[in-house]
């Protein structure tokens, strides 16, 4: 039987519901500062918890919990003779429910601007303390550490006056999950304030459910999606979805990768990504146009992918867009009109996400989970290397070459490697992804730009060491090459660059996507 419950929230919702109920069970409840104010202004009688401790709280309400009287009645074992022998001896009554939710650190801290002080004030110290207490002792503990669980609690109370131990030991493993969490978030904070590249000998994460999918990468896989707490500005954990069915598994891996590669372009761009990779992008001084470069880029592709741009879509674009059919359409703001002429389309999903184009902070984690382990690197955030980058051939690029050449650049960053990327005028022409040789993907890429490729530049993600992609290249009209260089036998390339007058840019910069 529950004879006396610690109360001590700072999430209030259906407290006093619940501690009404409770008492009408004859259960004692025990409470601290605001939870007691709020218990008692409501109705509900309490019995302060320096009147258990026999101790006031002090150093400005830092300690109210942290005593044996409060401890020893959480963790003596109830079928253990010498624990409740000494107990008795010591005047420790045991403590048969703890309810508790936690200082709001992460609501603090994602206020923003505020001060190291105040964040550290709202760590809880004496709260995770008597959560973790209870919790090792579920066997005669009932911990409730979320409020949704209070109807399991009752549900159980009013059917048969107690709890059962199946519902303690998941109540427990809670607490666990709760008081991890909790932790994870300060050392993380903490590790950002450090404002250093930091890679610590054992690394806590934590996400929150954002939905349960309907199924993963394949129909027979179970999926959830997660997200970062307070690292979502620009990223798809903060995009609403205004029209459309579920995002699907593969829907949002897709949309993440055209969001890393639409986050390169300052000007009107259009993004089209299909299997994580691109397959069409253009940038023009509308939107409007940018969407028609992409379109044309390469029409085939695009059927079924994603589309991402950088500024509003207005109605004439939503009018070109729904031409064709499109999984998602995400963009950071639509006029009402365009809103209208995407939802005659029912199943497209139309995303919107402020901040589109803002850039993921320093510090920011790559990771790969890989069987067994986790892979982690800091965020590829460069483009080129100024004072690497450099030509390496007798015909240098024009201004306008030199463009086309850094455009094609970041398409090639985004794309699985080895990769090649062709473009001209700001609008990409072929895409070679994830291939196993240079020489494929070149060939891909130029069959894709078919006779548009005279004139137009070429960026490869991996070395060209080898004459063999410069006359792939030369034979499809390719004026200009841009490739990280470095290789021993760069002079091949470029010798076969200065016979057929192609310009070639070294960047000193490799951009492998796996």
């Amino acid at each position: 039987m529950i004879k006396r419950a610690l109360i001590s929230v700072s999430d209030k919702t259906g407290i006093v519901e619940l501690s009404k109920e409770l008492q009408g069970y004859g259960v004692e409840i025990i409470s601290t500062g605001g939870t007691a104010k709020t218990l008692t202004d409501a109705g509900v009688k309490v019995t302060n918890v320096s009147d258990v401790t026999g101790f006031p709280e002090c150093l400005d309400g830092r300690v109210k919990t942290l005593h044996p009287a409060v401890h020893g009645g959480l963790l003596a074992i109830r079928n253990n003779p010498e624990h409740m022998k000494q107990i008795k001896e010591l005047g420790i009554e045991p403590i048969d429910m703890v309810i508790i939710n936690l200082y709001p650190f992460k609501q603090t801290i994602l206020k923003g601007h505020i001060e190291l002080e105040e964040a550290i004030e709202n760590i809880d110290i004496g709260g995770p303390t008597m959560l973790r207490a209870a919790a090792k002792n579920y066997q005669d503990v009932v911990v409730v550490v979320d409020p949704s669980d209070y109807k399991v609690v009752l549900d159980e109370l009013r059917a048969s006056k107690e709890i059962s131990v199946k519902t303690k030991f998941k109540l427990a493993y809670k607490v666990f999950e709760h008081t991890s969490h909790y932790d994870t978030l300060i050392a993380k904070y903490l590790r950002d304030k450090l404002g250093e590249e930091f890679f610590p000998d054992a690394l806590s994460l934590t996400f929150e459910k954002v939905q349960e999918m309907r199924y993963g990468e394949n129909p027979h896989q179970k999926a959830v999606f997660y997200k970062e707490i307070g690292a979502n500005i620009g990223c798809i954990t903060a995009a609403r979805q205004l029209h459309g069915k579920e995002l699907s598994y593969n829907n949002i891996n897709d949309a993440n990768g055209a969001l890393e590669l639409l986050k390169e372009f300052d000007e009107p761009t259009f993004v089209a990504v299909k299997h994580a990779n691109p397959c069409g992008v253009a940038s023009a001084s509308n939107i409007y146009d940018a969407y028609m470069k992409t379109y044309e880029a390469d029409p085939v592709s695009i059927f079924g992918g994603i589309l991402a741009a950088n500024r509003e879509i207005d109605a004439k674009t939503a009018e070109e867009i729904n031409k064709i059919f499109i999984e998602i359409i995400i963009a950071p703001s639509y006029t009402e009109e365009a809103l209208n002429i995407l939802k005659q389309k029912k199943n497209i999903r139309v995303m919107q996400l402020e901040n589109i184009s803002a850039k993921l902070p320093a510090g920011t984690y790559d990771m790969k989970k890989v069987a067994g382990g986790l892979l982690v690197q800091n965020y590829n955030n460069e483009l080129v290397n100024t004072e690497e980058i450099k030509c390496v051939t007798e015909k240098k690029p024009t201004d306008a070459q030199m463009e086309d050449l850094l455009f094609a650049m970041k398409v090639v960053k985004h794309t699985k490697s080895n990769g090649i990327a062709i473009a001209k005028g700001k609008q990409s022409l072929g895409v070679g992804p994830g291939q196993t040789n240079r020489i494929m993907a070149t060939k891909i890429a130029l069959e894709y730009g078919g006779g548009r490729t005279m004139g137009a530049v070429l960026a490869s993600d991996a070395f060209f060491p080898f004459s063999d992609c410069v006359e792939a290249a030369a034979a499809a009209g390719i004026t200009a090459i841009i490739q990280p260089g470095g290789s021993l036998k760069d002079q091949e390339s470029i010798d076969a660059c200065n016979k057929h007058g192609i310009a070639m840019v070294f960047t000193g910069l490799r951009h492998f996507k796996h």
